[in-house]
């Protein structure tokens, strides 16, 4: 098993470490619905399916 032959200092484990950071997510409003969603992804209003302002899948009429 591989076993570090030198201690890396904290200030050089910390300069390698300064690209891991959290992003906030881009989102996009949908022109027919209105709804904030991820860009290029599904997302559903008031139990339909919608993707790119278009609906894929209605939502069962319940009796």
């Amino acid at each position: 098993m591989a076993h570090p032959k030198r201690k890396i200092s904290k200030s050089r484990r910390d300069k390698r470490r300064t690209h891991y950071k959290a992003v906030a997510p881009t989102l996009t409003t949908c022109a027919t619905t209105g709804a904030v969603h991820l860009p290029h992804r599904a997302y559903s209003v008031d139990g339909n399916l919608y993707y790119n302002g278009k609906v894929l899948i209605e939502k069962a009429a319940t009796v």
